[in-house]
C-alpha cells in the first residue's frame, strides 16, 4: 500500500507588529513629538488644524492606540482613578452616581476602573488596589483603614477619597449622613400618627454599615416620645418576608421603615398578600425615591436621596491629584427629603 505523504502543516501567520508612534509619524510626515501632542490633547504646544487631522488619521489607519503605562512613566504618575467594587449590594441609586461619575472623570481626561476585590478588606485590600499604581482611589462604604491609606499614597496615589458614614485619617471624605435617612422617615410615620415602627435591618452581609445608623436615626426619631422602634432582620428573599408577614400581627406594629424601596417593595407585597391593607394596618415608607415605587398601588413613600452629583467628585479627586499635599476635605453630601404617597 502506497502511502501518500501528508503535506506539510501551514506555518501560522506571522504576528502583526504593534504600531508604534515612530509608524504614525512616518506616515503623517510629522516629529513623534507632534504626534505625542496631538493624540494627547495637549494644549501647551500650538500645532494647526491640518497637521493634527493628518495624525489623527494616520493613528485611525494604523490602528495605533497610545500606551498608557508609557505615557504614566513619562509624566510620573497614571490617570487611572481607581473604583474598588462595593462590598454591599450596589442598587440602582448607586449605579447612577458611578455613570455619571465616570463620565465626569472621562471630560478631565482620567480613567475610571472599577476593580473586583471581594473579600478583601483593610490594609489587605489596599495592598491590592496600590498594586496598579493608581493616582487616585474611590472607596466606597467602609472598605479602608488609616494603614491602607498610607499603603496608597506611598505607592503613588495622590488622592484617596472615601464615600460612606464615617472618614478615615488620611482620606478625603464625602460624609454620607445615614442617621438622617432613618430620622426622617420615622418622624415621617410618627408625624402621621403611628406609635410602634418596625425597622428593616437587612440580612445581607455589607448593608450594615448603612442599616445601623438608619436604625439609630429612627430610634433618635421617637425619643422621649412614647413610640417605638423595633429592629426587623429581613433577608432579601420573598419567602422571608412572607414570614415576616404572617406574624406581623403579633408583633403590634402599625408602621415599617423598611431600610431601601427594594425591601420596601418586597415587604409590601407580602402583607398584602397576608391580608394586610396598606396603610390602614401596616404604613410604609422606603428610600431612594426609584421609579417602581411611583408604579405600585398604593404608591410608595420614599426617603428620596440626593447623592453628590459625577462632576462635583470628579472635581475634587483633580484638586487633590493637582495638590497631594493639600488637607483632606470633609464634606456632607447625601441630602435626605420625605416625599409622602398612599402608602403611608
Amino acid at each position: 500500500m502506497v502511502q501518500i505523504p501528508k503535506p506539510p502543516a501551514a506555518e501560522p501567520p506571522a504576528p502583526r507588529s504593534v504600531p508604534t508612534s515612530a509608524d504614525v509619524a512616518r506616515l503623517a510626515g510629522v516629529s513623534r513629538a507632534t504626534v505625542s501632542y496631538v493624540l494627547n490633547d495637549s494644549g501647551s504646544v500650538r500645532i494647526s488644524e491640518p497637521t493634527r487631522r493628518r495624525v489623527r488619521d494616520a493613528a485611525r489607519e494604523l490602528g495605533y492606540v497610545p500606551h498608557a503605562a508609557a505615557r504614566s512613566l513619562r509624566a510620573g504618575h497614571s490617570r487611572m482613578v481607581l473604583m474598588p467594587a462595593p462590598s454591599f449590594p450596589a442598587g440602582p441609586l448607586y449605579s447612577r452616581f458611578l455613570s455619571d461619575l465616570q463620565w465626569a472623570l472621562a471630560r478631565l481626561d482620567y480613567t475610571a476602573v472599577q476593580y473586583g476585590s471581594v473579600g478583601l478588606r483593610g490594609y489587605e485590600a489596599a495592598r491590592a488596589w496600590a498594586e496598579l499604581r493608581p493616582v487616585a482611589v474611590l472607596v466606597p462604604g467602609a472598605d479602608l483603614d488609616p494603614q491602607g491609606v498610607e499603603v496608597l499614597k506611598r505607592s503613588g496615589a495622590r488622592a484617596v477619597v472615601t464615600l460612606g458614614p464615617e472618614a478615615v485619617e488620611g482620606a478625603h471624605a464625602l460624609l454620607t449622613d445615614q442617621e438622617g435617612v432613618g430620622h426622617g422617615a420615622a418622624r415621617h410615620l410618627y408625624d402621621r400618627g403611628r406609635r410602634a415602627i418596625g425597622v428593616v435591618v437587612p440580612a445581607e452581609g455589607g448593608l450594615d454599615v448603612f442599616s445601623a445608623p438608619r436604625l439609630a436615626g429612627a430610634h433618635r426619631a421617637v425619643r422621649g416620645t412614647g413610640a417605638t422602634v423595633t429592629a426587623l432582620p429581613l433577608a432579601y428573599d420573598e419567602r422571608e418576608a412572607a414570614r415576616l408577614a404572617a406574624r406581623w400581627g403579633s408583633l403590634g406594629l402599625d408602621a415599617v421603615f423598611a431600610y431601601n424601596d427594594e425591601y420596601a417593595m418586597l415587604l409590601m407585597r407580602a402583607l398584602q398578600d397576608a391580608g394586610l391593607d396598606i396603610p390602614a394596618d401596616a404604613a410604609v415608607i422606603g428610600a431612594d425615591d426609584l421609579m417602581l415605587g411611583r408604579l405600585l398601588r398604593p404608591r410608595l413613600s420614599t426617603v428620596h436621596l440626593e447623592l453628590p452629583a459625577g462632576r462635583e467628585l470628579a472635581a475634587l479627586v483633580d484638586r487633590a491629584v493637582r495638590d497631594p499635599g493639600a488637607a483632606p476635605e470633609r464634606r456632607k453630601v447625601l441630602g435626605a427629603t420625605v416625599v409622602h404617597r398612599e402608602s403611608s
